[in-house]
């Protein structure tokens, strides 16, 4: 009887040693006053942040910015860092205030008056990739750079059972593989551990231009899985609200 506990406990240990471990992300949106702003913090996050995170081992970050349609295009930076884990993320946080590139490099940000910030305030939400895929990708985009949309949502739902069954809905539910099967592109889908709106979750989807993302969602709303899904009772009144940002990337994001 104990060799075959003993056994049983080898194998869970093995099976869950197999399991690929969800990665983190910090979703930082810069809120900019003016014009002058904007160009303080591209140089700071281009030669600055962006190249003190590639040296401490964060390979891929995300940069964008909102489309000139949007009403705030101009006053938002939207940075994404994904980390392997929140040991990462700690360690990172720590490293850069060691890193004398880094603090030479960004001492305009860094050493601003107080009168004279570059930003007027920074948001931060911290995330946990879902399940289902657990690691960021990068998009496989052909057009140019500059037309590229990437959208941002967040779901936030009015009780933390509705919102985990939305959860559900993403992983097992099927949701997470039919944007796959659309070629939604997804760069990554996370459970909001920590933000200014909760209980909630976000993910990015990517497209070539906004004809390219139009014509996408036109198809995910005629999908015969999202038509047998979205009826189903576990998953009504999941989404209490629907937050929706068109991106373009900057030319020095690595997504």
């Amino acid at each position: 009887m104990k060799k075959i506990l003993i056994a049983c406990l080898v194998l869970l240990v093995s099976v869950a040693a197999k399991e690929p471990s969800s990665w983190f992300y910090e979703i930082r949106v810069y809120r900019l006053a003016d014009a002058t702003d904007e160009t303080r913090m591209d140089a700071f996050l281009q030669k600055a942040l962006v190249p003190a995170l590639h040296r401490n081992g964060i390979k891929k970050v995300g940069v964008f910015k909102p489309i000139k349609e949007d009403t705030i295009y101009n006053k938002r930076i939207y940075v994404l860092i994904p980390y392997k884990s929140l040991n990462e993320f700690e360690k990172t946080t720590a490293a850069l205030q060691k890193d004398a590139q880094y603090l030479a490099d960004g001492s305009d940000y860094i050493n601003a008056a107080h009168t004279d910030p570059p930003y007027t305030r920074i948001e931060t939400t911290i995330l946990k990739a879902f399940k289902f895929m657990p690691e960021p990708a990068v998009p496989t985009l052909k057009g140019t750079k500059q037309d590229r949309i990437y959208e941002l949502r967040s779901y936030e739902g009015a009780t933390d059972k509705l919102y985990q069954s939305k959860v559900h809905m993403f992983n097992e539910g099927g949701e997470i593989k039919l944007f796959s099967r659309l070629n939604f592109n997804a760069v990554f889908y996370g459970e909001v551990l920590s933000g200014s709106s909760m209980p909630n979750l976000m993910y990015m989807t990517s497209f070539e231009n906004k004809a390219d993302r139009d014509a996408h969602w036109k198809s995910f709303g005629e999908a015969p899985e999202w038509k047998a899904m979205v009826v189903l009772p576990q998953y009504q009144n999941t989404v209490s609200k629907n937050t929706q940002f068109l991106l373009n990337p900057t030319s020095y994001s690595d997504f």
